[in-house]
């Protein structure tokens, strides 16, 4: 861990069950940086970030975080797609206020500061509007919003995201990613987000990892991006 680095991951493989699906990731996360991670479908971004979460453990190698302050790190998480079952009928600020639960003992309610925080989550998404709105009854572009809204209510040092923008109209894609800009310039958070949008990626992010074939590239935006790295990257003939 150096100190220009709040994540390193050192000689990580990461897989499922003896399915390795990276053999060996070396990089390093700077504080308050906004990364895109690349790569096509079934190149590991979901379980890299699964496994950065704790949610998958690691084949092999290290996780490592920087202190802060003394305390654990907190990681906000906003998943590919919502696995909320329709059958329970939570508003949009309900849903948000899940991201509380992690400062709240068992058998407590739920405080005041912590309604008032959701509230301002969801403003700071766009989406104070569909606080009272079944989470089940709202469009793809308005349930990412209100999923961010609920990792930022986890008061995040970290924030990862998984396709946010995945199955939305060009227009929604772009609202999202302008909200992402707005919080990751205001709140100074390490950013880390998966998506194979090549476009969003190249206008939103500063630095890429991608992930082809089970290799690792890491880089500047600048660098990683060009038509002529893209080409060799992929092994393909741009036009």
């Amino acid at each position: 861990m150096t100190e220009e680095s709040v994540l390193t991951l050192n000689h990580l493989a990461v897989g499922y069950g003896r399915r390795v699906v990276l053999p060996d990731v070396h990089l390093t996360l700077r504080p308050g940086s906004f990364t895109g991670l690349l790569g096509a479908n079934g190149s590991g971004k979901s379980t890299l970030i699964r496994t950065i979460l704790g949610i998958i453990p690691p084949l092999s190698g290290r996780i490592e975080f920087a202190a802060f302050e003394e305390r654990p790190h907190v990681l906000g998480y906003t998943p590919q797609r919502d696995s909320l079952d329709p059958i329970f009928l939570l508003s949009s600020f309900e849903v948000v206020l899940m991201g509380t639960c992690g400062r709240i003992r068992p058998g407590r309610r739920i405080s005041r500061a912590e309604k008032e925080l959701a509230h301002q989550c969801l403003q700071e998404t766009g989406a104070d509007h569909l606080s009272r709105k079944l989470f089940s009854e709202l469009s793809g572009g308005q349930k990412q919003r209100v999923l961010i809204a609920r990792a930022l209510a986890t008061k995040p040092d970290f924030l990862l995201l998984d396709e946010p923008t995945a199955g939305i109209d060009a227009a929604a894609r772009h609202a999202i990613m302008e909200v992402l800009r707005r919080i990751h310039e205001q709140q100074h958070l390490t950013v880390l987000m998966a998506s194979h949008d090549l476009p969003i990626v190249r206008t939103y992010v500063q630095r890429v990892i991608w992930l082809h074939q089970g290799k690792v590239l890491e880089g500047s935006a600048k660098e990683l991006l060009t038509a002529e790295k893209i080409e060799e990257i992929l092994d393909l003939e741009i036009h």
